[in-house]
């Protein structure tokens, strides 16, 4: 049960609603990816952060120890595509999930495309590097639910959730040529993308995986509760997917952090 009571902010402005510790965590989270998507990481501070999610420093260093630990935070919400994706992305035909599937990873990485980019295409650490295969793992399993795929553990799901590993790293490289590079545009990415899931869905996974055709999207139970990360991008991209630009491409300034 959330409190209702309030305390004084941190600069002495209208008093703020207390939090339960985890929503707090992911009240700072959300501001920490908003600040990072808007400036170089050199230009963020755990006092802006602060600053922004209205708390005290001291609670931000509490939560996430130091200025790099919540930027390991802030790039495992950007490069995971959280279970919960698959679950609020329409239902219906295949081609329409995998539609809607890749306009949200396009929505998420070209609203905080500096960070992302950063992430994913520059030197990282070895808590960075981690992140991203633990990134790689959550995403070929919702991939998998996505697609209405259930092949059973065993060798075959391995190959599956292979195929899928790989087929992220090429929607990674996608993503960075059209927001890096500069040199494909929006619409390009998204047909790319579709077109090779579906390829896959249709003849790749069942013939070489041994798993069953795709079957429709089973609506999510009554139970599931999204993830921190699932809802710390869910509150910066409510609204994205229907005023993304088609075809715009925005290059970036990706200095390394």
């Amino acid at each position: 049960m959330t409190r209702s009571a309030t305390a004084p902010s941190a600069g002495g402005g209208p008093p703020r609603r207390r939090l339960e510790p985890d929503e707090r965590r992911r009240q700072i989270l959300a501001c920490a990816v908003r600040l990072f998507g808007e400036r170089p990481y050199a230009d963020v501070s755990s006092t802006d952060v602060a600053r922004e999610a209205g708390v005290a420093r001291g609670l931000v260093n509490h939560y996430f120890g130091t200025k790099h630990g919540l930027y390991v935070e802030v790039v495992r919400v950007l490069v995971t595509m959280p279970p919960f994706a698959a679950e609020v992305l329409p239902g219906g035909d295949l081609a329409g999930r995998v539609d809607a599937g890749v306009s949200w990873f396009l929505d998420v990485v070209s609203r905080h495309s500096r960070p992302w980019l950063v992430a994913v295409t520059g030197g990282h650490d070895a808590e960075i590097a981690a992140v991203l295969a633990e990134a790689d793992e959550v995403t070929a399993d919702t991939l998998l639910r996505l697609l209405g795929a259930a092949p059973a553990p065993g060798p075959g799901r391995d190959r599956a959730r292979a195929v899928l590993r790989a087929y992220s790293g090429f929607g990674k490289a996608a993503a960075a040529e059209w927001l890096g590079r500069g040199t494909l545009d929006r619409d390009q990415v998204h047909r790319m993308l579709t077109t090779t899931l579906l390829t896959l869905a249709h003849d790749l996974l069942p013939a070489v995986c041994e798993t069953q055709p795709h079957r429709e999207a089973q609506p999510a139970s009554a139970g599931t509760a999204p993830t921190e990360v699932s809802a710390a991008v869910a509150a910066e991209v409510s609204t994205s997917a229907s005023s993304a630009p088609g075809s715009a491409v925005r290059r970036t300034n990706h200095s390394r952090p």
